[in-house]
């Protein structure tokens, strides 16, 4: 096991250094003169000079990648353009908020995923899994930032049950987890449903049965444990979309977290801050995949670890 921990490990290092190449061609992929946008359309000439200088948009591009790894190792991801504040510093505070949004809209897509897949696959071809597979496919149609409108509009406005913005408390985060987490709940259900398909018709679910199990033990204890590596997969691929996702569901709710915290750097083209911020998402991705490539051989003992 360690040993698979470790090549993994090492097999993620050239994503890695991929992203951080992506990132800083963030910088020099943008229209027009970087150091000109951030000095402002008006700025005289000695000003973007001085601009240019300060970035070091003069040294050569491989010299810039090298200058940037080397302080990005050192934890240093530049400098914000519209606070002076360290990109670190800025990034910081909002990166937990983010993550927690995150990981409870995470935590109940997999959730009510799993229990919709798995009554749909049980009861396949009945009216209660037509109704949750036309729920499902209405769920994954509708984006994050229309639903949190309209969560808005019915609940908080006409209704007056809820907070319509902001952070804090269990009932600000009602809303936005919601609307993060209805497209995920939707895609694992339907993935759930059709790898407990699969699996509910094997010959060992038919044995398990013979010996007079009850129907739930069958059901969650062989059938689901076994259904659950391309759902695991999916909902690391789910970890990337929320995460993406967060950039408007936060603004629509006036969460201050690293999405909101993005649309607010793009608009005043802080792009340090925004290449910090993409980098930051990135890395979180991949570390998101990393853990699922690992929890394979926790949901099967019969995968080989190579």
């Amino acid at each position: 096991m360690l040993q698979f921990v470790v090549r993994r490990f090492i097999q993620t290092i050239p994503v890695v250094i991929g992203v951080t190449v992506l990132v800083f061609s963030l910088m020099h992929l943008i229209p027009g003169d970087p150091a000109q946008i951030m000095a402002g359309e008006a700025a005289q000439a000695e000003t973007v000079e001085a601009m240019r200088e300060r970035l070091g948009l003069n040294d050569p591009i491989p010299v810039q990648y090298f200058r940037y790894m080397g302080n990005l190792l050192q934890g240093d991801l530049g400098q914000s353009v519209r606070s002076s504040r360290s990109v670190v510093d800025e990034i910081q505070p909002r990166f937990w908020i983010t993550m927690r949004l995150a990981l409870y809209s995470m935590f109940v897509s997999v959730i009510i995923g799993l229990v919709a897949g798995v009554i749909s696959a049980v009861r396949r071809y009945s009216l209660s899994d037509s109704m949750i597979m036309v729920a499902a496919l209405i769920g994954f149609s509708m984006p994050s930032f229309w639903l949190g409108l309209m969560l808005i509009k019915y609940i908080s406005i006409d209704l007056a049950l809820l907070p319509p913005s902001g952070w804090g408390t269990w009932q600000q985060a009602i809303l936005p987890v919601i609307a993060l987490g209805t497209a995920g709940a939707a895609i694992i259900a339907r993935m759930t449903r059709s790898s407990m398909l699969d699996v509910i018709n094997q010959d060992y679910i038919r044995t398990a049965r013979a010996k007079g199990l009850k129907e739930r033990v069958v059901i969650y204890k062989h059938g689901l444990k076994n259904a659950l590596i391309p759902v695991v997969t999916v909902v690391g691929i789910e970890m990337g979309m929320l995460l993406s996702g967060t950039v408007l569901t936060e603004t629509v709710f006036a969460v201050n977290g690293m999405g909101r915290l993005a649309i607010d750097a793009i608009r005043s083209r802080d792009f340090p801050l925004v290449q910090g911020i993409v980098l930051v998402f990135a890395l979180t991705f991949v570390t998101v995949n990393f853990l699922v490539d690992i929890s394979y051989r926790y949901l099967n003992k019969r995968i080989e670890l190579n």
